[in-house]
């Protein structure tokens, strides 16, 4: 979202650069808020105020109408929904930036580029999907080839249970 808010205030100008400072300020007080956040300082009812009142100021943000179509965009992005952006001020266990999420896939985008196996949209389905369930698998600490075998074993005889990564 950042990244977003900063792309549209580097194309405005004059007085059209103001909503997209005001969401950037919000998300960084609120990534700064999570930063220095010491476990055990807030109660959980503190915390989830804390999360209340950014939603309530992100829902003002929203809210006014936008003459920019790109601000418009932006805030019925935001909008829809509002009250999941800050989950991370609640929960300090949630990363307040997918920084993590693109580093993870990093490697399936350095080998979608290099590798000339995956340059059909069949290819590149079969490719995104092996990377999801590696990933899943490596996070989770399960074997790939046990969660794989499993997973062929199923569509061969639908009455075995069938596997899950998430939770199973």
């Amino acid at each position: 979202m950042l990244r977003r808010a900063r792309e549209l205030r580097g194309c405005a100008s004059r007085g059209a650069v103001r909503f997209p400072r005001q969401v950037i300020a919000l998300f960084t007080e609120a990534i700064h808020g999570c930063n220095g956040y010491v476990p055990g300082a807030w109660t959980d009812n503190q915390l989830d105020a804390h999360r209340v009142s950014f939603d309530d100021r992100l829902l003002g943000l929203v809210s006014r109408p936008r003459a920019v179509p790109e601000y418009a965009t932006l805030a019925r992005h935001l909008r829809n929904p509002f009250e999941q952006w800050f989950a991370f001020v609640f929960d300090p266990r949630i990363e307040p930036t997918n920084w993590q999420a693109e580093q993870a896939i990093r490697p399936a985008v350095v080998n979608r580029k290099v590798w000339g196996g995956n340059r059909t949209a069949a290819g590149l389905r079969a490719q995104g999907v092996l990377m999801s369930v590696f990933e899943t698998c490596h996070r989770q600490a399960h074997s790939v080839v046990d969660h794989v075998g499993q997973t062929l074993r199923w569509f061969g005889s639908r009455l075995l249970p069938r596997p899950l990564l998430f939770g199973g």
